[in-house]
């Protein structure tokens, strides 16, 4: 799912649902990996242990040695040298994207249950322009929870501009605007039906500076599809 909306230079490994879990489930952890869980309940340690199975297949698959993915500054995960990547995980499903740093500057990925945000997230996450266009979103496609995606987006972008920069970026600081690719299905249509499309990220703090060049926007892909809405941002080298 999330395979396309990357370039082909990212390695993509997913797991979805149970049939993920006994695929990844009992990806041996290293000793510093279990430290990080030792207060940790059984859904944490299921979702924190299937993600780095995604993680560790996804290096092998880019002719990386396996190695241990620890949290740094802020959470972000720690990839090996020369490497750029992303997890996210949700309910029943999870994700690595892995790239090797000479293609790409950075990237994020993101996941969330196509549903609606939980009351008032919506009016902490958005602003007013962004507002606007979601309901001129919704009113062309009313399946599709503009209000999770546009959260799921801004996900994304702020776990591509971490790597870059060390810094927070909190939500009111990158202007998403969102559209859909045209003479797609609606996402109740079928078993293989969903809605896609891309967005722009416009970075209303001064951006990271990437191959000499500042950067002021950040460009990123969505697919909507199986009840998970999906977000995914490259940086390229400028």
């Amino acid at each position: 799912m999330i395979d396309e909306l990357l370039p082909a230079s990212v390695v993509v490994v997913e797991a979805f649902g149970e049939e993920g879990v006994r695929e990844f489930g009992n990806t041996p952890l290293y000793p510093q990996e279990a430290a990080l869980l030792v207060r940790a309940v059984d859904k944490r340690r299921r979702e924190f242990t299937v993600v780095r199975g995604c993680a560790r297949r996804a290096m092998e698959k880019l002719g990386v040695p396996a190695q241990p993915v620890l949290r740094g500054e802020r959470g972000a995960p720690c990839w090996p040298d020369g490497v750029t990547g992303s997890m996210t995980h949700c309910a029943d499903y999870s994700a690595a994207a892995l790239a090797r740093s000479v293609d790409l500057a950075s990237l994020g990925v993101d996941a969330e249950p196509n549903g609606p945000l939980p009351e008032g997230v919506l009016a902490a996450i958005a602003l007013p322009e962004e507002l606007a266009r979601l309901e001129r979103l919704a009113a062309d496609r009313p399946d599709v929870h503009w209000d999770r995606l546009l959260f799921s987006a801004k996900e994304s972008v702020y776990k591509a501009w971490f790597p870059l920069t060390g810094k927070w970026l909190d939500f009111g600081e990158a202007d998403i605007d969102l559209s859909a690719d045209a003479g797609l299905a609606p996402v109740g249509a079928g078993p293989a039906a969903g809605a896609q499309g891309s967005f722009r990220a416009r970075l209303l703090v001064p951006g990271p500076v990437v191959g000499g060049r500042r950067v002021g926007y950040f460009d990123g892909r969505w697919t909507v599809r199986r009840g998970l809405v999906a977000t995914a941002v490259t940086v390229p080298h400028r």
